[in-house]
């Protein structure tokens, strides 16, 4: 029998010389394919993902209707309505308004946040968990009672110290960074607790101080959850509606604020336009953010 009749019938070959081969020629296995498990699985996260963004298509898609009047199936598409929204004043005022409140917003709830949050992973001082419970209330406490409660609030303020609170953009940016805070103490809470305390006592013992560490080192971990806060808090406050209605002052209105009155008149897609713009620029936003500082590491 020859070398390459041994070797199709499964027998080891030999060399020249009758030293055997090092290869053998294993039998052809069956080609491994995709379980139907695996397809049920792929299936089920791909239509809760459907579901979820669902809302989603549907605004962007109901924004090119050519129909006034909301029908299925539209009798064609059109861009109009983003020209309508764009020669609203409203839309434009509030949208610039909404943008410098949630950008002053956002800057000052992470500052407060962060400083909050180093204070209570790091320090032990009486009430301290009763402090952290207050300052996460705004995530539990409706908005609606929320702004009540503040405009209240500012009401008694005003007739104490003779100034003007409500209706100002500075009582809008201060119960703006009070929603935020609780955004900012989640991420950054959640993010020292995986730090190791020991690389910050080592910066200490080779002399660096307590700012100098912080600045150095406890900063620079922590880097990924302020930027996700940042964003988190930009968005919950460009996107509020309850706590913002009872603190504007005449004539002015974020974008929320302007979409709402607009719906009591109007019911065209002109709504859904504008809708459609938020989301295209809070993705814009998302994804870019996602390019500097991976979010699925601190979400």
């Amino acid at each position: 029998m020859t070398q390459t009749s041994m070797e199709q019938s499964g027998v080891p070959g030999t060399l020249q010389g009758g030293a055997p081969s090092d290869t053998l020629r294993l039998p052809a296995g069956k080609p491994r394919g995709i379980s139907a498990g695996k397809w049920a699985v792929r299936a089920g996260v791909t239509l809760i993902y459907l579901f979820m963004l669902s809302p989603l298509i549907f605004v962007i898609w109901l924004s090119f209707f050519n129909d006034a009047i909301i029908t299925f199936p539209p009798s064609g598409y059109t861009l109009s309505w983003y020209a309508n929204a764009w020669r609203n004043a409203a839309f434009a005022n509030g949208f610039l308004l909404s943008l410098q409140l949630a950008a002053c917003a956002a800057i000052g709830g992470v500052i407060l946040g962060v400083a909050a949050s180093l204070a209570l992973a790091r320090y032990r001082f009486p009430g301290r968990r009763t402090l952290g419970n207050v300052l996460l209330l705004p995530l539990v406490v409706p908005g609606i009672v929320a702004g009540i409660a503040t405009y209240l609030f500012y009401l008694r303020a005003e007739n104490i110290f003779d100034v003007d609170i409500v209706g100002t953009f500075t009582g809008l940016v201060v119960a703006h960074i009070c929603l935020t805070i609780p955004w900012t103490m989640r991420l950054v809470g959640a993010s020292l607790a995986q730090i190791d305390g020991t690389i910050e006592e080592a910066a200490r013992n080779l002399g660096a101080g307590p700012w100098r560490t912080l600045w150095r080192v406890t900063l620079p971990m922590l880097r990924p959850a302020i930027v996700a806060a940042v964003l988190f808090s930009f968005i919950v406050s460009f996107e509020n509606l309850e706590l913002t209605l009872p603190l504007v002052g005449p004539g002015k209105t974020t974008l929320p604020i302007a979409i709402m009155q607009y719906l009591e008149f109007n019911l065209d897609p002109t709504i859904a336009a504008v809708s459609a713009a938020q989301i295209v620029l809070l993705g814009i936003v998302m994804l870019i953010t996602d390019r500097f500082v991976k979010l699925s590491q601190v979400i």
